[in-house]
């Protein structure tokens, strides 16, 4: 098999007045995105283009402490965008994330890479970037959702959290339902998500390998796997996040500290 066919700048241009649809929908309709939707994609085609120039790069070097430090920024990232789009406080939540972000997705990544993939070097440019990137990206909108509903949950319902306590529950006992509902909302995408997969859509790592010239077999063990891991990370990114942030957000008393949910 070929790998893919370069896409020209026609090409490049006729995928760009698909986006008129949207554009006109969101305008026609008065939906108040027209600014977001221009400046996301925007922003998304420069970004893109920016880290394809620096991957090339990067995957030439191949150097262990490269790869991890952007390993590491990726992660950063991510962290600040999971506590800010859950409408948490920073303070209190940027080292206990980032640490439940870089346990998880190290760990899982770095498994990968050693008994699935099977690689002589583990730390390979092109793998712990594109796998960790995968990883990152489902732990990303789990948190989100996972975190949010969490803190959220407990503000709205606190006198339901302090009838437990009031009843004999420790702290923990008394957070666990709200942990368990925050858990599977976290997590039902991304089952949903295997659950139709081949029947209802095409992921996009085995649509890749296919383009890219790999046999579907070879595409559906690697999706197969990626998804695995995916999970695996997602639950383990999710769980340690919600542990190690109560911690942080909850006095001795078991009292959520103000400003915890902006």
């Amino acid at each position: 098999m070929n790998g893919a066919p370069d896409l020209t700048l026609f090409s490049m241009f006729m995928s760009g007045l698909l986006l008129l649809i949207p554009l006109f929908l969101v305008w026609y309709f008065k939906m108040g995105l027209f600014n977001s939707l221009l400046i996301s994609t925007f922003r998304m085609a420069i970004q893109l283009f920016m880290i394809g120039f620096f991957l090339e790069y990067l995957f030439k070097y191949n150097h262990f402490i490269i790869n991890v430090l952007w390993f590491t920024l990726m992660i950063t990232v991510a962290v600040f965008s999971v506590i800010k789009n859950s409408n948490l406080n920073i303070k209190h939540f940027f080292l206990p994330v980032f640490v439940s972000f870089a346990l998880a997705n190290f760990f899982v990544v770095l498994y990968f890479n050693t008994f699935i993939v099977q690689l002589d070097y583990i730390f390979e440019a092109k793998y712990i970037i594109a796998i960790g990137g995968m990883l990152l990206g489902n732990s990303l909108r789990a948190n989100v959702v996972g975190l949010g509903d969490f803190y959220k949950s407990i503000h709205k319902e606190e006198n339901l959290y302090f009838y437990k306590l009031a009843l004999g529950a420790n702290k923990f006992e008394a957070l666990l339902p709200f942990a368990k509902k925050s858990f599977v909302a976290a997590i039902n995408p991304t089952l949903a998500s295997m659950a139709t997969m081949g029947i209802v859509s095409l992921p996009g790592m085995m649509t890749g390998q296919i383009l890219g010239g790999s046999v579907p077999l070879v595409a559906i063990k690697y999706q197969i796997a990626i998804m695995i891991a995916i999970l695996a990370s997602t639950v383990l990114s999710i769980g340690i996040s919600i542990v190690l942030t109560v911690k942080y957000s909850f006095e001795k008393s078991g009292v959520m500290k103000k400003n915890i949910v902006k």
